[in-house]
């Protein structure tokens, strides 16, 4: 029996165990991950067919949910409903970044998942101090209520900027 060609053998495998070729470039590092977690997460990204995961989603979560959590002081922080439900405008919604980030870190290797998930606690933990609960989530139709980040008191967009 004649010996499979390694071409052959590398076309078979699954998408997301096959190395970056010389012509790919390799993409960025996402602050805060290490490179194969960074790896593992882009190549999740262009293999995704979700509407909301596209190249680059995580790491513009990431920030967005940073610079959410990053004024200093102890002020509450109120996130609030963006209207515009398209890809690049959704991320205004802070909980929208934090459902991008759920939703990767569902599907990322063990490994990956671990230390995307150590990175996501700690934002988590502070996103819980700077927000308040809404005591009338209940009364009020929330867009995801089993979502524990829903079901913080959110500000109206409206307040912030001065209209009336």
């Amino acid at each position: 029996m004649p010996r499979n060609r390694p071409g052959t053998l590398r076309a078979t495998q699954p998408l997301l165990n096959r190395p970056y070729g010389r012509d790919t470039p390799v993409p960025a590092r996402i602050h805060g991950l290490s490179a194969r977690t960074s790896l593992a997460v882009h190549r999740y990204e262009a293999l995704s067919d979700d509407y909301y995961v596209f190249p680059g989603v995580t790491d513009r979560a990431l920030r967005r949910y940073r610079a959410f959590l990053s004024p200093p002081g102890n002020r509450p922080r109120y996130p609030y409903l963006e209207e515009c439900g398209c890809r690049g405008c959704s991320f205004e919604d802070v909980r929208h970044a934090r459902d991008v980030l759920d939703e990767v870190l569902c599907h990322l290797p063990d490994r990956a998942r671990a230390e995307l998930g150590r990175l996501i606690a700690s934002l988590d933990a502070v996103y819980l101090s700077r927000t308040l609960p809404d005591p009338f989530v209940d009364a009020r139709r929330v867009w995801r209520p089993d979502v524990w980040w829903y079901r913080r008191l959110e500000g109206c967009r409206y307040a912030r900027s001065g209209v009336t």
